[in-house]
């Protein structure tokens, strides 16, 4: 096990990727941020977009949780999943002096749950607690040959595998591990610092689920109504948008259609189609159209700015 251990810290010294910017900080809201924004998102689109410009704009748990809900919601615009932004908005109010040390302690706050919390503690506190996301789930199961078990018995073995003197880098190690090496499809076994440990490394399939992503079509139809250089939307009232700034739904006539675009979220495939507005209710919000891009809208709303 030692030896193991070792030869994962020595692959993840050459290896690793340290240059991550949340990985060069002490900072727990900045670490705490990284991982909320990390679990649907890209990591390279997280480093070189989201988390610089959130956190110029959102420096510190305080100033976040001074800031309104809009301004947060408009800087996580593009990002998707925005329950993620709500429950960081709210995580803040509730700890703006700092970021509570224990595990239980973070399981209370909104959105977090056993890996956010674990990979806080870890990452953030270096504490002697085992990390097991998608990544390391798979490197513990191919390692330890586990087919057909339960969560919590990846948990205790992602436990029993841990260096309590170096938990952080371990953890950390087992993540790239699993993101450059042990990968779901075709690993790289030939590089895997385990290899002599890994007791599913001649059948690793048999430890990846491969099940295929199943989706939804779907058709969505917008109304366009701009007067004076602004722009008519309307606050949304539920769904992942809930909210946010949105256009408003129409029923579609043919003669006032100005155009269609494709966009993709969760499981859904979606058909956006556009028609042109002659006149709005009192509860639309009105937007300048110089301020559309920096107002609370999702992606999708902003795809419609090409047909305006």
């Amino acid at each position: 096990m030692k030896h193991a251990q070792k030869a994962l810290l020595d692959w993840y010294e050459k290896n690793g990727r340290h240059d991550l910017l949340w990985r060069n900080t002490d900072d727990i809201y900045h670490i705490y941020l990284s991982e909320i924004m990390l679990q649907q998102t890209q990591v390279d689109r997280v480093e070189k977009e989201y988390y610089p410009r959130f956190l110029e704009k959102f420096p510190t748990l305080k100033v976040l949780a001074c800031a309104p809900l809009d301004d947060v919601l408009a800087a996580w615009s593009g990002l998707g999943y925005y329950t993620r932004a709500r429950n960081l908005h709210k995580s803040a109010q509730l700890c703006q002096e700092g970021m509570p040390k224990s595990f239980e302690e973070l399981l209370e706050l909104p959105g977090i749950g056993r890996y956010t919390a674990s990979a806080v503690c870890s990452f953030g506190y270096n504490q002697s607690i085992g990390v097991v996301d998608t990544n390391i789930a798979r490197v513990i199961k191919r390692l330890y040959a586990l087919e057909g078990i339960s969560e919590k018995i990846v948990h205790q073995k992602a436990e029993d595998f841990l260096n309590t003197q170096r938990p952080r880098e371990h953890n950390l190690a087992l993540m790239d591990l699993g993101a450059m090496v042990c990968l779901p499809q075709n690993p790289k076994c030939n590089l895997c610092p385990l290899a002599d440990m890994c007791q599913g490394k001649t059948n690793p399939e048999l430890y990846t689920k491969t099940k295929k992503k199943e989706y939804e079509a779907l058709d969505l139809f917008y109304g366009v109504f701009i007067e004076d250089e602004k722009i008519a939307l309307v606050e949304a009232k539920g769904g992942m948008y809930k909210g946010m700034l949105e256009l408003p739904s129409v029923d579609p006539i043919d003669e006032l259609f100005l155009g269609s675009f494709k966009h993709s979220y969760t499981k859904y495939r979606l058909r956006v189609h556009l028609y042109s507005m002659q006149s709005v209710s009192d509860e639309v919000i009105w937007i300048k159209l110089d301020d559309f891009d920096k107002a609370p809208i999702s992606s999708l709303t902003k795809k419609a700015k090409q047909f305006f």
